[in-house]
């Protein structure tokens, strides 16, 4: 793996040269192993914390973990393209839009002890920005070498703060061409609704249940680029016990398994089914 700067990323990308990288802020990491027709995002999978926010935070690391997206990066990882945030989402949200992707309150509780100066915004933001110059950069290339592209866009919920009985997974697609791609959408929901947990865990699979797909990752590719779509992928936390942060390493292997060959023939299944011809 290289330390990149987002300039030196961005020109790897352009000149389609394969690579695996940290940015040299290490925010976020990315790999390209082949250019191809989709890509996978776990843009909450990270949770480091910058020190310097350390004594002004309220919400301790647990509760940090607690809402944010741990091994969704993992369950994707034998993918060729993969995108992925390492910083925590209480330092900025990458599925947010910059104006409200630094937090003052996160989840009913406050968040700073004392409202953040303004140089330490800014730091957090260019974080943002940088990686949202790639995300446009690679949708640009992708979409100019094969007219189509499919986003795995990787998410995590806590199930257990919920008072009804919730979904596996859950797809949130008020954002997306539903009349064009809603075929594409229920194939995926079928496919993750067959898969195979150990330990006993069901599989089920719906759409807009718990979530929308309302998130800016999405948002700001399906605006931007008129032949991707982005697919909202959410996991129920079934693959660690939430509440006393183990983690169950076996749940996540099935998962990254299952993915590893169904994710990628739903992907070729899409390009087959929505290419464009010259």
């Amino acid at each position: 793996m290289l330390k990149l700067t987002v300039e030196e990323i961005i020109s790897k990308i352009k000149n389609e040269e394969t690579f695996e990288a940290v940015s040299n802020d290490y925010s976020f990491t990315i790999k390209i192993n082949e250019y191809v027709h989709y890509a996978c995002a776990a843009v909450h999978n990270g949770h480091q914390f910058r020190k310097e926010l350390w004594n002004n935070c309220l919400h301790t690391a647990y509760e940090r973990w607690f809402e944010e997206d741990p091994e969704t990066k993992e369950m994707v990882k034998s993918h060729p393209i993969v995108i992925a945030g390492m910083d925590s989402r209480f330092e900025y949200d990458l599925n947010r839009d910059p104006e409200s992707a630094i937090y003052t309150d996160a989840w009913g509780k406050q968040l700073w002890k004392n409202p953040l100066p303004a140089n330490q915004k800014e730091k957090s933001l260019q974080k943002h920005t940088n990686f949202y110059k790639v995300v446009h950069t690679l949708i640009t290339k992708l979409e100019e070498k094969f007219g189509v592209c499919i986003v795995y866009d990787m998410h995590s919920y806590n199930w257990k703060r919920w008072t009804r009985e919730v979904p596996t997974w859950n797809l949130g697609t008020h954002n997306i061409n539903n009349n064009r791609f809603g075929n594409v959408v229920e194939s995926w929901r079928e496919i993750l609704a067959k898969t195979p947990f150990p330990n006993g865990i069901k599989a089920t699979s719906k759409i807009n249940d718990t979530f929308q797909g309302n998130g800016y990752f999405l948002k700001y590719i399906t605006q931007n680029f008129k032949n991707t779509l982005v697919l909202a992928t959410e996991i129920a936390k079934i693959y660690c016990d939430e509440l006393a942060q183990i983690m169950y390493p076996e749940v996540v292997r099935s998962v990254e398994q299952y993915l590893k060959t169904e994710l990628k023939k739903h992907a070729e299944e899409f390009y087959k089914a929505h290419r464009l011809y010259e």
